[in-house]
């Protein structure tokens, strides 16, 4: 039987990370076991290892990023068979299970988190996607955040341009020319002193849906609400982190990427996953970005990457082989 090496933590804090091997394991009702080829390093990642951020129960994997090969399907899958190229949102903190979860030789998925990737796609490029994917999708989709229109499938833009809007963003000088080939229509410098009021009079006279805080630190809550306050009008905010000091004019609401999956909002999983990604990737809608940086060839190599990722790292994606 091929074995399972896999990337644990023992306890919140624990550093550095333990490698240990069990069996292959085998798929249940609507489950896929993928035989991974490339795993994806998010900053969340190394923030639970360091704080025991979401985790109940220890021992756990983390990991939600991966892309690979379809080893064994359950069933009830009708999507996927074995030796189909995929990636995958592993969803190991929604269902507490560890078997769910990214670091390992051989997760177990679900079919309406995975998506079928063309050939012309490394496997390195496809695994940077999914949980930015997923939690993109659940910010500007659902009825209570920015309620966007589902993406179009007919230009090559991101989700929110896909879309229809007019996307206004922040990024680093050296990265502006990267997000205006992504899609985006204005770039500010989030480092420069008048962020705010530059960003303030660019949409001051535009029909503003909402903003998508993807930082969610104190600094980016605290412009935001600023660019807010000078508008002088409400407008939701989804944000990636929770936020306690709400007020009636500035109130973020914290996104949970699976809840895409569930009702009442499942439609929007549905589409994503299992209609826009696949076809978006092989047509050339949506492109697999940020580039990856590998940083290791085994699953041995996870605690370095994790290092990596925590150091911090520029328009890359610290990916590990497997």
């Amino acid at each position: 039987m091929a074995e399972n090496k896999s990337s644990w933590i023992s306890n919140p804090g624990k550093y550095p990370v333990e490698v240990k091997s069990g069996p292959k394991p085998e798929p249940g009702q609507g489950q896929i076991v993928i035989k991974s080829a490339a795993v994806a390093i998010n900053p969340l990642d190394w923030k639970i290892q360091a704080y025991g951020f979401y985790l109940e129960k220890y021992p756990f994997i983390l990991g939600q990023d991966v892309a690979g090969v379809v080893d064994a399907v359950g069933p009830g899958v009708t999507r996927f068979s074995k030796g189909q190229r995929v990636i995958a949102h592993c969803h190991g903190f929604l269902s507490g299970d560890p078997a769910n979860s990214a670091f390992q030789n051989y997760p177990i998925a679900i079919e309406p988190l995975t998506a079928a990737i063309p050939d012309h796609l490394s496997f390195e490029e496809a695994c940077v996607l999914p949980l930015a994917v997923s939690t993109a999708s659940a910010g500007l989709y659902q009825k209570d955040y920015l309620n966007l229109p589902l993406p179009s499938l007919t230009k090559v833009e991101p989700l929110a341009s896909a879309s229809g809007l007019r996307v206004i963003t922040t990024a680093s000088l050296p990265n502006h020319a990267l997000v205006k080939a992504l899609g985006a229509d204005l770039v500010f410098d989030y480092k420069s002193p008048t962020v705010v009021d530059d960003i303030a009079r660019a949409i001051e006279d535009t029909d503003f849906v909402g903003a998508y805080d993807a930082i969610a630190g104190s600094g980016s809550f605290e412009a935001v609400a600023a660019i807010m306050g000078k508008l002088n009008k409400f407008a939701p905010v989804a944000s990636v982190l929770p936020y306690d000091k709400p007020t009636e004019q500035f109130a973020p609401k914290f996104i949970l990427a699976y809840d895409i999956i569930k009702e009442p909002h499942r439609f929007i999983g549905d589409w994503i996953w299992g209609t826009f990604v696949p076809q978006a990737l092989a047509n050339g809608t949506l492109q697999a970005k940020p580039d990856p940086l590998v940083v290791g060839t085994s699953i041995e190599a996870i605690q370095h990457a994790l290092d990596v990722q925590k150091r911090g790292v520029s328009a890359k994606k610290v990916v590990v082989t497997l």
